[in-house]
C-alpha cells in the first residue's frame, strides 16, 4: 500500500472507531501517554497513534524512540513504528540495534526474526558477547537463527546448546526448531535421550525440524515416557509425520482429561497438552488449534490460563493459522469469534509481547481494508481490532 494510501486508511479506519482527526498536539500527547501509569490511557494514546496520518506520527515516534526521557515510551514507540509498515522501517530498526534500552534492542532482535538480513549478522554475533539480560537474550537467539546462512553462526548457536542457564539453553533449543536448524540435530538427539528439564523443548525442536535421525531415539524414548511427557513425544511423532491422526487425537484427550479435573489437579499433564497442541498448530494442523479453542472456551479458570497461554503462542508463531480459525469454515455466518477473541485477549494479556501483538495487529488491519466487500472478513477484522484493544 502507498504512503498516500496509508494515510487514508488511518484516517477512514479512526473514523469507523469513532476516533477524531488528530493534530500535531495530539500526536506528541499520545506520544507522552504511552507511559502513562493508567492501562485505558496507554491503549487509547497507541489507537490514536496507529491511526493517525503517518506523515505526522512517524516523525514524533521515531524523535521519542531515540530522545524520549521515559524508556517504556521509547519501547512502545517502536513497536508502533514497525505496525506503520514504511519502507524506511530496516533502517530504524538497524540503528535501535544500537539502543541503550534493553526493551528497544529486544524489538529490534524481533524485527530481525522476522525480517532477515545478512547485513546485521556480524552485529548480531556480536551481541552474543554482552547481551545477558534473561529478557533480551532469548530474541537476539531468535534473530540469529532466522539468519543462519553463516557458518560462524550456526557454530555459536550449536555451543550455546550445552553451555549457559538452562533458561538461555531452552531458549537456544526452541529457536532451532521453529527455525528448521537441521545442523543442530546431532547436538539436540542426546537431550532426548536424558531426563533432564530441557527435554521436551529438545524433543519438539527436533520434531519441528523433521530429520529421520530422530526416528530411532524417539522410540526409545517413547517406550518409557510418563504421562506427563506422553503428549510432547506424541506431538514429536506427528510432526515427524508418523501416525499423524492417532497422535493428535490421543493429545485432544489428554487436554479434555487434563481440563475436567478439578481443584487444578492434572496442571503438569494440562500443560504438556496444552503446549503439544500449540506446536501442532503452528505446523499447520488446524485440528490441534480447533481443540485448544474447543477446551479452552469452556474450561474453568484454572485450566483456562495454560490453554489461552498456548494459544498466545501460536499467535505469535503462526498468525495466519490463528487469523484462519477466527473465520471459520462457515463464510455465509454472520457470527463475530467474540469468545475466541477474549481468549485470545487473556493469552495476550499473560504473554506481554508487545511486537508479536502488534504483527497481529497489522494482520487484522490487513484484513480489514481487503475485506472491505466481504461483511464477514471485515466483521471478524473490526471485532479482533476491538476485542484485542488495538
Amino acid at each position: 500500500m502507498s504512503l498516500c494510501a496509508r494515510v487514508l486508511a488511518g484516517t477512514v479506519l479512526a473514523v469507523q472507531v469513532g476516533l477524531a482527526q488528530t493534530t500535531t498536539d495530539d500526536i506528541r500527547a499520545a506520544v507522552d501517554q504511552l507511559g502513562d501509569f493508567d492501562y485505558g490511557v496507554r491503549m487509547e494514546a497507541s489507537r490514536t497513534l496507529r491511526r493517525a496520518d503517518v506523515d505526522t506520527s512517524f516523525p514524533a515516534l521515531l524523535d521519542a524512540v531515540e530522545h524520549h526521557g521515559d524508556s517504556y515510551v521509547q519501547f512502545r514507540s517502536i513497536v508502533l513504528i514497525y505496525g506503520l509498515d514504511l519502507p524506511q522501517g530496516e533502517t530504524v530498526f538497524q540503528e535501535a540495534l544500537d539502543s541503550q534500552n534493553d526493551r528497544v534492542r529486544a524489538v529490534a532482535y524481533e524485527y530481525f526474526e522476522q525480517t532477515p538480513s545478512a547485513v546485521v549478522v556480524p552485529k548480531l554475533l556480536a551481541a552474543l558477547d554482552t547481551e545477558t539480560s534473561e529478557f533480551v537474550r532469548p530474541y537476539l537467539v531468535r534473530a540469529l537463527a532466522a539468519n543462519a546462512d553463516a557458518p560462524a553462526v550456526r557454530e555459536r548457536l550449536i555451543l550455546d546448546i550445552d553451555r549457559g542457564q538452562g533458561y538461555f539453553r531452552g531458549a537456544v533449543i526452541e529457536a532451532l526448531g521453529d527455525h528448521s536448524a537441521v545442523y543442530a540435530v546431532e547436538s539436540l538427539i542426546p537431550i532426548i535421550e536424558d531426563s533432564g528439564p530441557l527435554r521436551d523443548d529438545a524433543l519438539l525442536a527436533l520434531g519441528k525440524i523433521g530429520d529421520g535421525r530422530v526416528l530411532a531415539p524417539l522410540r526409545v524414548v517413547q517406550e518409557d515416557a510418563d504421562a506427563t511427557l506422553q503428549p510432547i513425544v506424541s506431538a514429536t511423532a506427528c510432526l515427524l509425520d508418523i501416525s499423524c491422526e492417532a497422535q493428535l487425537s490421543y493429545i485432544v484427550d489428554a487436554l479434555r482429561y487434563a481440563a475436567a479435573a478439578e481443584d487444578g489437579d492434572n496442571q503438569e499433564l494440562l500443560r504438556s497438552a496444552s503446549t503439544a497442541l500449540a506446536a501442532l498448530a503452528v505446523d499447520g494442523q488446524r485440528g490441534a488449534l480447533a481443540a485448544l479453542f474447543e477446551v479452552g472456551l469452556t474450561a474453568s479458570e484454572t485450566a483456562r490460563a495454560p490453554i489461552a497461554l498456548a494459544l498466545g503462542a501460536v499467535a505469535l508463531r503462526n498468525p495466519m493459522a490463528v487469523r484462519a480459525a477466527l473465520a471459520g469454515d462457515n463464510a455465509s455466518s454472520t457470527s463475530v469469534p467474540e469468545a475466541e477473541l477474549l481468549l485470545l485477549r487473556d493469552a495476550f494479556d499473560m504473554l506481554d509481547e508487545d511486537f508479536a501483538e502488534e504483527r497481529f495487529y497489522v494482520l487484522m488491519r490487513q484484513d480489514y481494508w481487503a475485506g472491505l466487500g466481504d461483511a464477514r472478513a471485515k466483521a471478524i477484522a473490526e471485532a479482533a481490532i476491538r476485542i484485542l484493544e488495538f
